[in-house]
């Protein structure tokens, strides 16, 4: 499969070839593509999402045995200690709330060797006066009033940096993936799906009021450009 730009321009600095990467949130796999074809040893690719797994199964399996999907929890990852010597995070940390991130952090440091690479690719918060800033924020309201957790949170590029850092990851580099970031329809439409998901668990007319206003936002706002990706670097510091 094609690997996007933006995984590669991510990627362009790593030293892949012969290594043990783990994709923490495969999605539907265009990282571990990217991976695998810089040469990587072999890859874990981690999601909790059935779907997904199997679908990066489809779109990126191979039958050199390099590639392993598993479906697991990213705060918990059935994976030795200090045996990642590459970590990738490609649109992982803006669907994590901090507790949730937090204990990510946490386990991506303990599976990594010394000298690992961590690559974390990510938005800062939309511009506040955009649409998509406004349909995030009804996706967060439906998740809030189902759920009592947000659905996106979008960490800007420097709090990231922090995050990692006090964590005791030694940073590299940061560099622009995409300014402005192109919202297509489709991805639009994906999260008023889960809008309306969520109305049609609840039933309420609160629910029902936060899907409509999403629908009518969407169709009349088609698509947008704004915002930034960003791709943050950064390294486990040898022991000692």
């Amino acid at each position: 499969m094609d690997v996007p730009e933006t995984v590669r321009a991510a990627l362009a600095d790593v030293s892949v070839e012969g290594t043990t990467c783990l994709e923490a949130g495969a999605g539907v796999g265009n990282t571990t593509a990217g991976l695998l074809d810089a040469g990587a040893r072999r890859v874990y690719a981690v999601t909790k999402d059935r779907d997904h797994a199997r679908t990066v199964r489809e779109r990126v399996g191979r039958d050199d045995g390099r590639l392993h999907v598993l479906q697991a929890d990213l705060r918990s990852l059935p994976v030795d200690a200090e045996t990642v010597d590459v970590t990738t995070a490609h649109g992982l940390c803006n669907v994590l709330p901090p507790a949730a991130l937090d204990a990510v952090v946490t386990e991506l440091s303990r599976v990594a060797t010394p000298g690992c690479r961590l690559v974390v690719d990510d938005y800062d918060p939309p511009p506040a006066d955009s649409g998509v800033s406004t349909l995030f924020g009804l996706e967060n309201a439906a998740a809030n009033a189902t759920t009592g957790t947000p659905a996106l949170s979008f960490y800007p590029s420097g709090a990231l940096r922090r995050w990692f850092e006090g964590a005791g990851w030694e940073f590299q580099r940061e560099r622009t993936l995409l300014d402005p970031v192109p919202w297509t329809h489709s991805h639009l439409s994906a999260h008023t799906a889960v809008i309306e998901e969520l109305a049609a668990e609840d039933g309420s007319a609160h629910l029902r009021s936060i899907r409509d206003r999403a629908r009518s936002l969407v169709e009349g706002i088609e698509q947008e450009s704004v915002g930034r990706m960003y791709s943050l670097a950064f390294t486990c510091p040898d022991a000692g």
